[in-house]
């Protein structure tokens, strides 16, 4: 856990970004914008209406199919997959806490948690059935919104947060671009493979911007909670004010 030269616990960078009017403005503009696109697409798949991104989309994909673009979106999907995402954040994790950066390895640990158990309930209540195509490998669960799309971008983008606080903004900026472009790569693999509609990889990029933004907020809300007992603490170590 970081820790200012007072003794005080000092919060990840980010978090102290937040406090300025314009990050603060930006975050609450982009978490509306995610909070309208998800309700409207969940509006229409709970109502079972066709969704007009969705027309002919997997489609359109599937006819640049070849044996090496199959190996690619393979490739693509499985970057965003628990199998690879899970893996990788035990190890960022594990130098986390090396580092003696509890913070952040609670933040990015929690983060891609929860947005797995969000996923799951969110998919239970929305009972979207999968696409059925002659391509589709079928699957058991149900569509609405993509976890692989929901959770690599929750992953991706919350260690571009942690590689901004850890090793610098530029660093974390280069993280930030990469791992979009490889959600964005994620996402078009999952429509491309016949799993999920263009409107569940569009919703669940929506659902993990919101949880992301949910989870930055309640963190940031707790280190204040922490501030405000470390301040009141040394307070009282001080003993009252000489009269």
């Amino acid at each position: 856990m970081s820790v200012s030269s007072g003794g005080r616990p000092r919060a990840p960078a980010f978090l102290r970004e937040l406090r300025t009017r314009r990050v603060l403005g930006l975050a609450l503009l982009v978490g509306l914008v995610g909070a309208v696109i998800f309700g409207l697409l969940g509006d229409q798949v709970q109502d079972q209406e066709p969704i007009p991104v969705d027309s002919g989309a997997a489609q359109f994909l599937h006819g640049y199919s070849s044996p090496l673009v199959d190996r690619a979106m393979l490739l693509a999907t499985f970057l965003g997959s628990g199998m690879f995402v899970i893996p990788l954040l035990v190890l960022a994790v594990l130098l986390l806490l090396t580092a003696r950066r509890l913070d952040q390895a609670v933040f990015l640990s929690v983060a891609y948690a929860g947005s797995g158990a969000l996923n799951y309930v969110l998919k239970a209540i929305f009972h979207r059935v999968r696409p059925q195509l002659p391509w589709s490998p079928g699957s058991s669960d149900y569509s609405f919104p993509s976890g692989h799309s929901m959770n690599s971008f929750v992953f991706y983008v919350a260690l571009a947060m942690v590689a901004w606080t850890v090793v610098g903004r530029r660093v974390g900026l280069t993280v930030l671009a990469g791992g979009l472009l490889l959600v964005l790569l994620v996402g078009i693999s999952r429509v491309y493979l016949g799993y999920h509609y263009v409107s569940d990889v569009i919703g669940g990029y929506s659902a993990g911007l919101l949880w992301l933004l949910i989870w930055t907020g309640v963190l940031r809300w707790i280190w204040v909670r922490v501030g405000a007992y470390w301040a009141e603490r040394r307070q009282r170590a001080s003993g009252p004010p000489a009269a």
